[in-house]
């Protein structure tokens, strides 16, 4: 089982990743630290944890859950809003210079 650290994490996300807000890095190299895992790369990880927390927390995917729809019918639905944002932080942020983020 494998267990990453946060700074790992962290370095990981700002590289792959590098318009995802300061906050998010925070929280999510925290939630993929925290957890043993099997079998899984780093980035693999990092995947895994992005789409499960903004499923849950930037989507109504929740919403969609309790109004009955079907598990799978309900991530279809808000899979297009989550590869806009993966896509949206795997450019730099505007204004940023190379290696330097603005928070």
């Amino acid at each position: 089982m494998a267990k990453f650290s946060v700074e790992a994490v962290s370095d990981h996300i700002r590289a792959k990743h590098p318009g995802c807000p300061g906050f998010a890095i925070d929280y999510m190299a925290r939630e993929i630290a925290q957890k043993k895992w099997k079998g899984v790369t780093l980035g693999r990880a990092v995947g895994i944890t992005m789409q499960n927390i903004l499923r849950h927390l930037m989507t109504d995917y929740d919403a969609l859950l309790l109004e009955g729809m079907d598990r799978s019918e309900a991530r279809q639905r808000v899979q297009p809003k989550i590869r806009r944002m993966l896509e949206v932080w795997a450019k730099p942020r505007q204004g940023e210079t190379a290696g330097v983020q603005n928070e």
